[in-house]
């Protein structure tokens, strides 16, 4: 995906999150995020949103402290937290290509960093502030889910800092079933993860060792349905093999933000 998409995504996602924050009000309860009223989840999201932008808008080339959360509540929150999306999404839309700042996981550039990492943070917030409604949450589009399952996978827990290890080696396996390229291999260890990206498991010949591996536990399905999932934000799809890795999955892969 290029940088333009996910700033647009960022602007639709953010839009969509603060929709249902006042439809739900700041009192109602994250069904994702259970320790939450929707009132965390808007100063949360709207506080990274105006992290994030300092370091754009800023140029800072080190790590750069968050502003704290605001002592605010009921419409002032809410408008100021559009308003920081706001400034976000048009920070990031008029940001020069080859802006240097600090970034915290592997991209082509500090711009395209920022503009994937807040299209994603925002869209799973979005689905948290959802599921205060109730019922299902909006679509998540495939080739969306297919980029942010590879950040999470392929940038997120291959760091040192990941808990996602096993006293024995163990492979789990996911793989997207609308998107034939979208298959990964997680091996796991007493060290962190190493992920491989592999091609489609059933086109024969030339294909990537990764895709044909053994694997302890395989999940499969839609690649949004993947997404949530392995954001802890909705059950595993089709699980064979080994289940215990999805439940280490769910004990351990958590991204937080301290």
């Amino acid at each position: 995906m290029e940088i333009p998409e996910f700033v647009e995504t960022l602007d639709r996602e953010g839009r969509s999150l603060l929709t249902a924050a006042r439809e739900a009000g700041v009192d109602a309860k994250v069904a994702t995020c259970p320790d939450w009223q929707v009132r965390d989840l808007v100063r949360h999201t709207g506080m990274v949103h105006r992290w994030a932008t300092a370091f754009v808008a800023e140029g800072h080339t080190s790590y750069h402290p968050d502003g704290g959360l605001p002592d605010l509540d009921h419409d002032e929150l809410l408008t100021w937290f559009a308003e920081g999306h706001h400034r976000l999404v048009d920070t990031l839309a008029d940001a020069a290509p080859d802006v240097q700042c600090w970034t915290f996981l592997p991209t082509p550039s500090p711009l395209a960093f920022w503009a994937r990492r807040q299209a994603h943070e925002t869209t799973v917030h979005r689905v948290d502030a959802e599921s205060a409604l109730g019922g299902e949450p909006s679509a998540v589009r495939a080739e969306f889910a297919v980029d942010g399952i590879d950040e999470l996978l392929r940038g997120f827990h291959v760091r040192p800092k990941s808990r996602l290890r096993t006293e024995e080696p163990r492979v789990l396996r996911l793989r997207a079933t609308d998107r034939p390229d979208a298959v990964w291999t997680v091996r796991l260890s007493p060290q962190p993860p190493l992920v491989e990206r592999g091609g489609p498991v059933d086109a024969g010949v030339g294909i990537d060792a990764a895709a044909h591996a053994a694997a302890d536990c395989e999940v499969t399905g839609p690649a949004a349905q993947l997404y949530l999932a392995l954001w802890n934000r909705g059950p595993f799809p089709k699980v064979t093999g080994d289940a215990s890795l999805t439940t280490l999955w769910r004990e351990k892969s958590a991204v937080t933000w301290s």
